[in-house]
């Protein structure tokens, strides 16, 4: 029996590129023979990431619509044009049994050429609501595997399945590791600490609201592990250098995602998908600050799912830089809220989702060869 193979599509940041690696393990882990192919677009994230853990990437120049620089999308009917013709030739030569799109620019043209040449395709939506690519791909998806309740309004109703979002199982392993993490950042474990994460890129709003902030929180004496992310490392070591003292590290990037969760007792951080899916499973108190440069505001979606459940609590943007300090301090005081944000976001973690989707496509490759031996080939 000749291997299966997948074509992964997808990326632009991390909420993208980790969930599909981790849908690509779990393939491979349920069947070592599995062939996989990612499609990312140029120049983004997954070009580097996922080469790095050991897989074969073709890029396409794609990009979305640009909002800040509308010459930029002179050249976008040209770029999708070209990325369709590019993904059927991909499609052609791979010869995939499937394919799994998981957002981001090359899932779009993957998806509707894999829909266009008969390949099976399932969508992997991490967002609680839906963007106006994966609504319309989805009219033709044979599973849409989502993390929230209430997706019939954007899908077919009798193909969704509630699967949770793929995480890094490395970065939510914090059981028993609560001392290392406090070695491993030089912290006091007797003292509150906060984590602020903006993303491998980083924040711009929670970085400035760090700077503003960050004298009520060294006067309360709480200790802050401040990710930055690499845009604006240098920039806020200047501007902090007179102020740093024992209780504040500054890093640019967590290469140990796992001690920074394990050693915080809130987290401050913004609401995408995929360290949502995380923040579920370590079951800690959280402040969500949902991005406003996002398609179709998903951010603040994700962020309200939570809040009306009690699970996190919810400052916008705009709102951030006069209350996210104080609401930080105020909330890390108060233990009762604590332990009951942190009781309310356990309930709603979704776990094992990459071996769910990836079980279901290879159910789905397994019921497409079965229908082809009976009626011929993939359509090109």
């Amino acid at each position: 029996m000749k291997a299966h193979r997948v074509i992964i599509s997808g990326g632009g940041t991390g909420g993208h590129v980790f969930p599909a690696l981790a849908i690509a393990d779990a393939l491979k882990k349920l069947d070592s023979q599995t062939e996989i192919l990612f499609v990312g677009a140029n120049g983004r994230m997954e070009m580097e990431k996922v080469p790095a853990a050991g897989y074969q990437i073709i890029g396409l120049d794609i990009q979305g619509f640009q909002r800040k620089s509308l010459f930029k999308n002179l050249w976008l009917p040209i770029k999708i044009i070209s990325s369709l013709l590019k993904a059927r030739s991909i499609i052609k030569d791979f010869k995939p049994d499937a394919a799994v799109g998981v957002g981001g620019y090359a899932s779009g043209p993957l998806l509707y050429a894999a829909g266009q040449m008969n390949i099976p395709y399932l969508i992997q939506e991490q967002n609680s609501y839906a963007g106006i690519t994966n609504k319309w791909l989805g009219k033709k998806a044979h599973k849409i595997c989502v993390a929230y309740k209430g997706m019939e309004k954007f899908f077919p109703a009798n193909r969704i399945m509630l699967t949770g979002n793929p995480i890094r199982t490395e970065s939510v392993a914090i059981e028993g590791k609560r001392e290392d993490a406090f070695s491993y950042f030089n912290l006091n474990p007797a003292k509150k600490t906060i984590l602020v994460t903006g993303g491998s890129l980083g924040a711009r709003t929670l970085n400035n609201c760090m700077l503003t902030g960050m004298g009520n929180i060294v006067a309360s004496d709480i200790q802050l592990i401040w990710q930055t992310g690499k845009h604006y490392y240098k920039t806020i070591l200047e501007q902090t250098e007179d102020k740093l003292n024992v209780n504040i590290k500054i890093v640019e990037f967590l290469n140990r995602m796992d001690f920074a969760y394990a050693a915080a007792d809130l987290i401050i951080s913004r609401a995408g998908a995929g360290t949502i899916a995380e923040l579920c499973v370590i079951k800690k108190p959280v402040i969500l600050v949902p991005s406003p440069n996002v398609a179709e505001d998903h951010q603040t979606k994700n962020a309200m799912a939570l809040a009306l459940n009690d699970a996190a609590v919810l400052i916008s943007d705009q709102e951030a830089t006069t209350k996210l300090a104080d609401t930080a301090v105020n909330l890390i005081r108060n233990s009762d809220k604590c332990l009951s944000l942190s009781e309310n976001i356990g309930k709603m973690s979704l776990l094992h989702a990459d071996e769910i989707i990836a079980s279901e496509v290879i159910k789905m490759m397994s019921a497409s060869l079965t229908g082809n031996e009976k009626g011929g080939k993939h359509g090109g």
